[in-house]
């Protein structure tokens, strides 16, 4: 069952339970459960609003310790392209440059709401007239400016956060190891080889036109057919692929800029979305949680990866 799904039933629930067995009109407290669809603000009968009683829940932006099954929101970042740098060390390092562009909290998605922890985080910014009426009914809804990008990553319950808060590129530590997710260059109608990595077929000794065709793609009479998800030419690229365990080598606060050592999915100027690892988990110490919370005024200079004291081309075998 979907997350839409089980909160429709969790509110028709709650609509059954609460529902008058009189005809006569709800009191405020049981119309909040009627209306709760809607996004428009509850007025009571003197004319004033009605808090939103539908969770006593109140999300502050406070800096707390992370817990070991603690799981932080993931960030949307712009693929600027990719560059070399040097360590230290004087060794060479491939980096892609990634540009956290103006990312804050859009909505904050409850398990007493739609049954799930969540965050939807904006990215860019983008016009009023560029946008669908249903997505600028979100936006004035949750009154958070108009965004070019949004994605929904889930979170734990202590790690939530206010619906308009922003978060930088502090959000991660150098050092760390994340997994980013995009879509990957489209190719177009590519060939086995090329797709899949096939061999091809001989080059002399009698083949003739077929020198890059992949071949068989099947028996004889039995089973007479060809299997399905047979490796075969088609269209190659334009599908959503993650990259885990890439290593943060730099940020800088200042123009909220990101280097990861290697490459990511996409071409410049695509999204991609960038979470902690799964796999190679980061040290929970050293990690802003929920996310960083930093003065202005503090300085803003590059951070680097710390690389150590032991230079690794003079380690003795």
């Amino acid at each position: 069952m979907s997350p839409l799904s089980r909160g429709l039933v969790n509110r028709l629930r709650q609509l059954l339970t609460t529902a008058p067995k009189t005809t006569t009109s709800l009191p405020p407290q049981q119309s909040i459960f009627v209306r709760r669809f809607t996004t428009e603000s509850l007025i009571d009968d003197d004319g004033s609003e009605i808090e939103n009683r539908e969770s006593g829940r109140i999300i502050e932006a406070k800096p707390s310790v992370m817990g070991s099954n603690s799981k932080r929101t993931g960030i949307i970042a712009l693929k600027c392209g990719m560059s070399a740098t040097w360590d230290k060390w004087g060794k060479r390092i491939p980096t892609t440059v990634l540009w956290v562009d103006d990312n804050i909290v859009t909505q904050v998605k409850t398990f007493e709401k739609e049954g799930f922890f969540a965050l939807q985080i904006g990215c860019g910014q983008k016009k009023e007239k560029h946008l669908r009426k249903p997505e600028v009914g979100h936006f004035r809804a949750q009154n958070v400016p108009m965004k070019r990008k949004l994605r929904e990553f889930p979170v734990t319950e202590d790690a939530l956060l206010p619906v308009g808060m922003s978060i930088g590129v502090r959000h991660f530590v150098p050092g760390q190891y994340v997994d980013v997710t995009g879509i990957t260059t489209g190719k177009g109608f590519q060939g086995g080889m090329k797709r899949h990595g096939f061999k091809g077929m001989p080059a002399s000794h009698g083949a003739s036109l077929s020198h890059r065709s992949i071949g068989s793609t099947g028996q004889r009479d039995a089973p007479g057919k060809v299997f399905k998800g047979k490796k075969m030419p088609g269209r190659m690229g334009g599908v959503q692929r993650t990259v885990k365990n890439v290593w943060v080598y730099k940020i800088d606060p200042a123009r909220n800029l990101m280097w990861v050592r290697g490459q990511v999915p996409g071409t410049e100027g695509n999204f991609v979305f960038i979470k902690d690892a799964v796999y190679k988990k980061p040290d929970s110490s050293i990690l802003p949680f929920p996310t960083y919370f930093g003065a202005d005024a503090e300085e803003m200079e590059p951070i680097i990866a710390d690389l150590g004291e032991q230079d690794p081309f003079m380690m003795a075998d």
